[in-house]
């Protein structure tokens, strides 16, 4: 029986608990990346880091979520999605739990390692499951953008779940609530997916090259988190710099050479694909890193403490969710482009109207405006972007397509939050006030201006192709 022919076929009944299910975990991914952020200064005190290493617990986990997705997206497609899924809830469970018994720096940040290497098994797991659970059209678009509003909610639910748990009891919980819901995940998608089917044996893994392309992408993103805060002529950065294209190179060579590449040249004929990659790459540098730059200017300007910045989360987290849920309608009725377009030219124009906004002695309100339209372009694109990666990709490929296109959201985060804090250069844990400011309204500009500029490319490919 080949693995094309063992695929299911509930695209053709209703959505059902399996897509529940996936999006709790899509939530999960989306939670460990933001989750964090307003426990960072407990973190800080309560385990001894210091200012220059306290990053690292954001870092840690976006380096090797970024670096392992490939050899996820390649693990699900040929070792069995389920498989994968369930060993990726475990590995979330078990970091987690020693996440909130962790006494050190050390353990913490190691934990934040095996939460990325968790994350990048599940995520293109999750999605994977989705397109082949669920025939192309109108039906798994509805289960995209229940997915979707987990995953873009959760960059916002986050802050908020965060800023509950950390009032309430202390920086550990932000670990320790991961536990039984990993659990949880872990068996009922035992129960619930399809077992895999036996493997095909004519299909190779590619070890050489999933090694080579993790390697050079882990330290690439490393390297790009790394160097801008501590200088690009550091032994570090140009050990990480050197390696890293050895290693890029090297899986250059393995994949010319490979007969079943970890990544097949094939799939980059899907012009769905390719934008959605592009998206993907900008929405992680824009959409994705908003939160930080956010969460700074609640807690270092305005003096929130973590509860009521996480509550300053609420409100985008259920706008986010209806961009998610309008997307599908709105794809159908005006196609996958004009929503791209439109999520981005939203997105650009609400980070824009932050800009005044943002002042030291400013209302929540007044920030409402550009909130609300962010946090709507930012569900709609999301939504959209998946939609275009997994249409017209074999179920074979589903996993590999996926990790291709979360890869250029993690190495898009990395790079856009480097140089988004690289232009904000009166951001430091030192900054006075006015300063933090000054920093925060240029992060805005240079956001608004790269969202705007990818409004107007996605315009452009839209007229050539209509043309």
């Amino acid at each position: 029986m080949s693995a094309t022919a063992a695929e299911p076929t509930a695209g053709r009944r209703r959505l059902g608990l399996p897509v529940v299910v996936l999006a709790l975990a899509q939530l999960v991914i989306s939670l460990d990346y933001s989750i964090v952020y307003v426990a960072l200064p407990e973190i800080g005190a309560g385990l001894g880091f210091s200012d220059h290493d306290l990053q690292w617990v954001v870092s840690a986990y976006v380096v090797t979520t970024g670096g392992f997705l490939l050899l996820g997206g390649r693990a699900a497609d040929l070792l069995g999605r389920r498989r994968m899924f369930v060993l990726a809830t475990a590995i979330y469970a078990a970091s987690s739990l020693v996440g909130g018994l962790a006494q050190s720096p050390g353990v913490l940040l190691a934990v934040r390692a095996a939460q990325g290497i968790g994350g990048s098994l599940l995520f293109p797991a999750t999605l994977s499951l989705i397109s082949t659970t669920y025939a192309e059209g109108p039906v798994r678009n509805r289960a995209l953008a229940i997915w979707g509003a987990a995953g873009a909610g959760g960059l916002c639910f986050g802050s908020l779940l965060g800023g509950v748990l950390v009032h309430g009891y202390g920086w550990p919980s932000v670990f320790l609530v991961n536990v039984p819901v990993a659990l949880a995940l872990a068996v009922l998608g035992r129960m619930l997916f399809p077992a895999d089917p036996p493997r095909d044996r004519t299909r190779r893994f590619d070890a050489a090259g999933a090694l080579a392309a993790t390697a050079g992408l882990t330290l690439v993103v490393f390297l790009l988190v790394y160097a801008p805060a501590q200088g690009w002529t550091r032994s570090a950065s140009l050990a990480a710099a050197g390696i890293g294209l050895v290693f890029l190179v090297l899986f250059a060579a393995i994949e010319r050479r490979a007969p079943d590449p970890l990544v097949p040249v094939r799939l980059f004929l899907n012009r769905g694909l390719v934008m959605a990659t592009a998206v993907a790459a900008l929405f992680g540098a824009t959409f994705s890193s908003l939160p930080y730059f956010l969460t700074l200017y609640f807690q270092a300007v305005r003096g929130y403490d973590a509860f009521v910045t996480g509550l300053c989360f609420l409100l985008p987290a259920v706008v986010v969710a209806a961009g998610t849920q309008a997307g599908p309608p709105a794809v159908a009725r005006f196609g996958m482009l004009r929503l791209l377009v439109g999520g981005l030219a939203a997105g650009a124009v609400g980070t824009l109207a932050l800009i005044p906004a943002v002042s030291s002695d400013g209302s929540y309100l007044s920030l409402l405006p550009g909130i609300v339209l962010i946090s709507l372009g930012q569900g709609s694109a999301w939504t959209a972007l998946w939609i275009a990666a997994a249409s017209g990709i074999a179920p074979g490929d589903q996993g590999i397509a996926s990790g291709i296109a979360s890869t250029s959201l993690q190495v898009g985060g990395a790079v856009g939050l480097a140089l988004l804090v690289a232009a904000a250069s009166g951001i430091g844990q030192q900054s006075s006030a006015a300063d933090l400011l000054d920093g925060i309204r240029t992060a805005l500009f240079v956001m608004s201006g790269a969202l705007a500029l990818g409004a107007l490319t996605a315009l452009m490919v839209r007229r050539a192709t209509s043309s």
